[in-house]
């Protein structure tokens, strides 16, 4: 079976199992065009409902992309900012729907960001930006945006990422650092809750994947070592000391 096939299988599959893409219908139509199988190295996998792994992030399934986009609500000509570039295919469902030219997308991890825009490019959406960026400060250069669509989790909406969007814009984010649910904001005020989710938190430097040292665990780390030494009563303290004398 030709891929083509599969992604209309896949879409219908979907679609018969009432999945947020019967309320979507611009990402019913993107999600038939947009080759996933250059996005997930799978072969025919590549358009089962499942989510996969790469490079210590994870690959989206289809029916939860489907929901990202549903509540996002991109219109054509929307300028939109994804964080988390991931391999770059949610980034180009939304391509489809607003444009190649109005998508941008930035990641913290720089071999992510260099494998989303092969993906893209190898997909025909090479006019995207994707760019190598602490996600919580969104691309300021690039706003305001008329939709923001974060794929991590946070307790809150990064104050950045507010101040990038544009009057009466959209932004949709995992709200929570433990149970997660789905929300859309627009001026500051949760419009939406889309169920129960689970996304990795957003990254600082230092933390991603292909970083030579995650530095904030480190000082973690010593931190609580020295925590753990000051906290020790009496002679065990002064014995301690007296060793490393």
């Amino acid at each position: 079976m030709e891929f083509g096939a599969l992604r209309e299988e896949m879409v219908d599959s979907l679609l018969d199992a009432g999945t947020a893409l019967a309320d979507a219908r611009p990402a019913d139509a993107a999600m038939r065009a947009v080759p996933r199988h250059e996005f997930v190295d799978a072969g025919h996998r590549a358009y089962t409902d499942q989510a996969f792994e790469h490079r210590g992030t994870r690959v989206l399934a289809p029916s939860t992309v489907a929901r990202l986009v549903g509540a996002l609500e991109p219109r054509a000509g929307d300028d939109v900012l994804v964080v988390g570039a991931g391999v770059g295919y949610t980034v180009a469902v939304l391509a489809e729907i607003a444009g190649p030219t109005h998508v941008h997308a930035v990641d913290i991890d720089r071999q992510v960001v260099y494998d989303a825009r092969g993906n893209l490019a190898d997909a025909g959406y090479e006019d995207v930006l994707v760019d190598c960026r602490d996600g919580a400060e969104g691309l300021a250069e690039y706003a305001p945006f008329d939709r923001v669509l974060v794929e991590a989790g946070a307790a809150s909406v990064p104050d950045a990422l507010a101040r990038q969007l544009a009057a009466d814009g959209r932004l949709v984010f995992p709200e929570g650092v433990g149970d997660q649910r789905l929300v859309s904001v627009r001026d500051g005020e949760t419009v939406g809750v889309h169920g129960p989710v689970s996304f990795a938190p957003l990254l600082v430097a230092g933390e991603q994947a292909s970083a030579v040292e995650r530095n904030r665990t480190v000082r973690e780390d010593r931190e609580r070592v020295r925590e753990a030494a000051q906290s020790r009563p009496g002679w065990e303290r002064e014995w301690i000391d007296w060793e490393d004398a």
